[in-house]
């Protein structure tokens, strides 16, 4: 086998297992990619596999504060004699990346799309040059080129998947089926803020998230986003933001909306046949396209399920406790590798290698009061499942290292009256 170079396990990895890898694993084969052309897969945090392959991409290609696109900090830059990734393990992945100008200054918007690989699977993708994207070939051509990859033909121009970091993407992507990739991912697979213009314009937003979306469109990786476009989004599962039923009273519907679990029940019923996974499926993706995607869109409705949820009561404690031990452990691990920082970075630009940045959650998004209050639920209980207790514990001092949150604060009233998914008080007639 022609030597694929790389960093981590690859590179200590005996060849025989490495050939049975190759074998066994999936590839994505990429033809024409141009150079500085930035690239990503999962969470992959890799050094340089082979200065032919990839460059790694620089500090100074973020430029912003957001740092949705400082995830690229974590990507590969295209070098001249890449064509893809070998060694994939099967399953659910995210791949994106962002065309660059012939300066590598100027980049286009994020453009991403999921994935499910079968053993020993091989995928091929173009690019247009004329479109800037990868594009599927024909049957014919796909056969050809997988002959091809099957024969090692491109074994030395295939940058082998870093298994090293395959747990971080399992904790990110454990409940996402490919049925789930399916029912919600666009038409043509792929997820981009240029086709959310439109949508960013009608969509409800607090004052914090209306400045960070502006803050977006005016960033290098979101230039060139066209003013309009035909194109649909995700097929995301409508969350209402609260309760609503004729035949209740003011103070009944104030205490259905105070604890959403009678909402949750109506959701999973209505749009998840009853399966908790699948909702838990789509919390992950609407994380991962968010993170990785740059999609607004996919925050919001992430925003939507994490409020739906943190907002139960008598779910965690009593109807649905084994889902909610599943969601603390999956929001945890959402936000430790969102704020994870990478391994090499440095005090001075610690603050720009985050995959996320802290202003998206500061004390007056929805997330301080929402986490605040379900904790409270939560640690009051006089009887409480010991794996929720212990998920419940370790979100909370994730949220309070991480953030420098006090969340024992009870003088904090943080909601916000342009948040739609804050709590419905109704007031009763003549009150």
């Amino acid at each position: 086998m022609a030597s694929g170079g790389g960093g981590g396990a690859a590179a200590r990895m005996d060849p025989e297992v490495a050939t049975e890898l190759v074998r066994k694993g999936s590839t994505l084969l990429l033809l024409d990619v141009p150079q500085r052309t930035l690239f990503g897969i999962d969470t992959q945090v890799v050094g340089p596999v082979l200065p032919a392959l990839f460059v790694r991409a620089s500090n100074n290609l973020t430029g912003f504060r957001l740092s949705l696109p400082p995830v690229l900090l974590q990507i590969f830059s295209v070098g001249p004699k890449f064509k893809g990734m070998k060694m994939v393990p099967p399953g659910p992945h995210f791949v994106y990346y962002c065309s660059s100008s012939r300066s590598g200054n100027e980049f286009a918007p994020t453009v991403g799309f999921f994935l499910t690989t079968q053993p020993s699977e091989v995928i091929v993708r173009k690019w247009d040059a004329q479109e800037e994207r990868l594009i599927k070939l024909s049957e014919e051509e796909e056969i050809r080129y997988s002959e091809a990859v099957r024969r090692f033909e491109f074994d030395d121009q295939l940058g082998p998947y870093n298994l090293e970091s395959y747990g971080d993407w399992k904790q990110l992507s454990n409940y996402l089926s490919e049925s789930a990739i399916e029912r919600l991912e666009p038409i043509g697979g792929e997820i981009t803020i240029a086709w959310e213009s439109s949508w960013m314009d009608k969509a409800p937003q607090s004052d914090m998230e209306r400045r960070l979306m502006e803050q977006l469109r005016e960033s290098k990786f979101a230039k060139n986003v066209p003013v309009q476009s035909e194109r649909r989004g995700c097929y995301y599962t409508s969350i209402p933001a609260s309760v609503k039923h004729k035949h209740v009273s003011g103070g009944d519907l104030t205490a259905l909306n105070l604890d959403k679990t009678s909402l949750l029940e109506s959701v999973l019923d209505k749009h998840y046949q009853g399966q908790e996974d699948l909702l838990l499926g789509e919390l992950q993706f609407t994380f991962i396209a968010f993170m990785m995607g740059q999609s607004l869109e996919a925050f919001m409705q992430w925003k939507a399920l994490v409020s739906l949820l943190l907002s139960c009561s008598e779910a965690p404690l009593h109807t649905r406790t084994n889902m909610f031990v599943k969601f603390l452990r999956t929001f945890y691990y959402q936000l430790k590798h969102g704020f994870q920082r990478t391994q090499d970075s440095r005090s001075e630009d610690a603050a720009n290698s985050l995959f996320l940045d802290e202003a998206w959650f500061s004390r007056d998004i929805f997330l301080y009061r929402l986490s605040k209050d379900f904790f409270t639920v939560v640690f009051e209980a006089s009887v409480v499942d010991g794996d929720l207790l212990s998920w419940a514990r370790k979100l909370k001092t994730l949220l309070e290292t991480t953030f420098g949150w006090d969340l024992e604060d009870n003088a904090v009233n943080l909601i916000d009256e342009d948040d739609e998914f804050a709590p419905v008080v109704v007031e009763m007639d003549g009150s």
